[in-house]
């Protein structure tokens, strides 16, 4: 489908399951289950082909939220990440570049705009990005890279999805 999952299978997993909180701590509404518990979750979904966004929010936004160490953003959006109702990815990557690990590429910037920012740029290759409800950006401030939460309707967003290899794994570009 052009979203890349069903609907009713998602909220079966995050509901009936609680798999999508897996590894959200148990304040924040998850199971609070390591990565062992996540690996065999993992297997399970490769070996069935699950077609969900689950790498992007389960795991890739959670574990964005919680190395970020702020508590606040945590108590925010980890509740709803992990009862299935708001899906979240993680935009790193710009310019093609394919190793999220590697901050020093990023271009992206994040300007005072507001009460908050404004961030300026573009990712690419974002895993589920053209449907996410939260889309967890990293960019650099004055002070160094810093981890943006971003509403899919924000004003000025824009989400094109992109050709894929495999296509059940649903990428973006948004900018």
């Amino acid at each position: 489908t052009d979203e890349g999952y069903d609907p009713v299978v998602w909220r079966r997993l995050a509901g009936e399951l609680g798999l999508v909180g897996l590894i959200v701590p148990e304040r924040f509404g998850g199971a609070g289950a390591g990565t062992a518990e996540l690996a065999v979750v993992m297997q399970e979904m490769g070996r069935a082909l699950l077609c969900a966004p689950y790498l992007s929010s389960a795991v890739l936004a959670v574990a964005a939220l919680l190395e970020s160490g702020d508590e606040a953003a945590c108590a925010e959006f980890l509740p709803s990440i992990a009862d299935g109702t708001t899906i979240a990815t993680l935009a790193v990557a710009e310019n093609g570049s394919a190793d999220v690990r590697d901050l020093s590429g990023v271009r992206t910037e994040a300007r005072p705009a507001g009460a908050g920012h404004g961030l300026h740029g573009t990712k690419t290759w974002v895993t589920d990005g053209h449907t996410a409800h939260l889309v967890l950006t990293v960019a650099r401030t004055g002070d160094g890279v810093s981890l943006f939460a971003v509403d899919a309707g924000a004003d000025g967003l824009t989400r094109e999805p992109l050709p894929a290899l495999d296509a059940t794994r649903k990428l973006a570009r948004l900018s």
